[in-house]
């Protein structure tokens, strides 16, 4: 089944407000953010579905407008169920001049034999910042259905003015990969992968070496914050449980959304 979302938030006096949305189902989009005092949009996207099934084709399009500040929220983790065939996802989004996204959803838990693919790509203009990530886990972990899942992609390519400036792409296929070896998840069973970028004047430096210290406080994980070329950062995390890497993402949005994202994007 073929499932349409689409999102456009724009910017009027300084406060962002959804401009238009039309979704297919099982789509449902809701504000979140009325007692936010920021003046930025946050909406959440919600589903009928218990979760994505075989021959589910998920199409999503988000336009945030000049200087107007989006923050999408997932509803609950998202599920793939066991599938005959195969279900994909497109993503895009396009940031206008002096926007704002931030995307960090809930975990997605495949199911034994699914299989899935997702493909992202993000055009940005200039002065603009972009906070994406996505967390996999090893599967329904006490139905006893560890990495039993065929195959999972998400591809995620950013653009800025037609140039891609940042490409990341998390292939797992645990029948042919020893994904609990050294170089792969290291014994964990839950990955993670945060990108952050903007196209300010801002360094990024010394905002990686605070989200280092604020991470190096977490237990029973090991991260890396590697700096691009571009300005931004890309974090990987590994662990043994969503809900962890969960909230260690909401803090470093949280972190980051007060510290640059509503306050400072037209400096």
């Amino acid at each position: 089944m073929i499932c349409l979302l689409k999102i456009t938030v724009e910017e009027k006096q300084g406060r962002s407000y959804l401009k238009d949305v039309f979704v297919t189902p099982p789509f449902r989009v809701v504000p979140v953010g009325q007692n936010k005092a920021d003046q930025a949009a946050y909406l959440m996207v919600m589903s009928t579905s218990p979760g994505i099934l075989s021959g589910d084709e998920y199409q999503l399009n988000i336009l945030v407008k000049a200087d107007a500040h989006l923050q999408l929220q997932s509803q609950s983790y998202q599920r793939l169920y066991n599938m005959e065939n195969s279900a994909s996802q497109h993503m895009e989004v396009n940031l206008e001049k002096g926007s704002c996204f931030f995307y960090v959803p809930h975990p997605v838990v495949p199911h034994e034999n699914s299989c899935f693919t997702s493909v992202n790509t993000v055009n940005l203009d200039d002065n603009c910042e972009l906070m994406m990530s996505e967390i996999i886990t090893c599967g329904r972990k006490h139905h006893g259905e560890v990495f039993k899942y065929r195959h999972f992609q998400n591809l995620i390519e950013i653009y800025h003015h037609q140039r891609l400036i940042l490409k990341d792409n998390v292939l797992l296929q645990p029948a042919s990969m020893p994904l609990d070896s050294t170089g792969l998840l290291e014994g964990f069973t839950h990955q993670g992968t945060l990108v952050y970028l903007h196209t300010k004047q801002d360094p990024v430096n010394e905002l990686i070496e605070e989200l280092f210290a604020l991470l190096s406080k977490q237990e029973d994980l090991i991260f890396g914050i590697s700096a691009v070329q571009h300005k931004g950062f890309v974090l990987r995390m590994l662990g043994n449980g969503g809900e962890q890497l969960y909230n260690c993402f909401q803090t470093v949005q949280h972190y980051i959304w007060g510290k640059t994202g509503t306050n400072n994007l037209k400096s």
